[in-house]
């Protein structure tokens, strides 16, 4: 809606479309502050208005900065706290229901980060803790600190290499998944033909894909 995927769509036809997604039975709703960057919390923010926040789960992500124009993966504690209070003003919440690490910084011990963030928990400020991206072990490191609930990661019938260490873990522990992608980013649901009409500030038309003999399945019609 808002970044990535060509150029940002009108707030009006955007907010009726998250509310029209609510009435058909929609309930989990994510976002992060880098998507945008931050206009889509904003966006979701004025979606969610007038008793609408009570009918959702609301999760958003922090991890990755662009600061002074610049990408960099941070997950020291001061930023994790500044981050947290910036999304719930965007949001115009006073809890975020699911709060994610985007990209983990590996400067920061795991450990760290998830004590900042068991602290935001504590505070009210969020209720449950989620990773995206993280390996196996780092899912391992960060559970023996405060209870994952959910891990998002990309997962499809041609991005399957998460299956070998990571849904395992997740059973083991009884963390969720929230799998982005699903369709491949609709080329699984439209094949080539969806690149056709990609603006060119559509990140998909510049995606370089490497497909594995494990990741790659072939659908055969008789």
């Amino acid at each position: 809606m808002s970044a990535f995927y060509g150029p940002p769509k009108p707030d009006e036809d955007m907010i009726s479309l998250i509310h029209h997604a609510i009435h058909t039975g929609v309930t989990f709703l994510d976002t992060s502050d880098i998507y945008g960057p931050f206009t889509n919390e904003i966006l979701l923010g004025k979606a969610l208005k007038g008793g609408v926040r009570e009918k959702v789960e609301l999760t958003t992500k922090f991890g990755i900065s662009f600061a002074d124009g610049k990408r960099e993966i941070r997950g020291d504690p001061a930023y994790v706290r500044a981050a947290c209070e910036a999304s719930l003003k965007r949001l115009n919440i006073d809890c975020i229901d699911l709060y994610y690490q985007h990209r983990v910084d590996t400067r920061v011990p795991i450990e760290v980060m998830i004590g900042e963030l068991k602290k935001l928990v504590e505070e009210g400020k969020m209720k449950y803790i989620g990773l995206s991206e993280a390996s196996a072990s780092t899912i391992r490191r960060a559970h023996a600190v405060h209870p994952i609930t959910a891990v998002q990661l990309e997962w499809s019938l041609w991005s399957r290499d998460v299956e070998e260490e990571i849904i395992p873990t997740c059973r083991e522990l009884g963390i969720g998944i929230v799998a982005y992608s699903p369709l491949g980013r609709g080329f699984l649901s439209s094949g080539s033909k969806v690149l056709v009409n990609l603006t060119d500030d559509d990140f998909r038309k510049h995606i370089k894909f490497n497909l594995l003999p494990t990741s790659l399945v072939v659908i055969v019609y008789r």
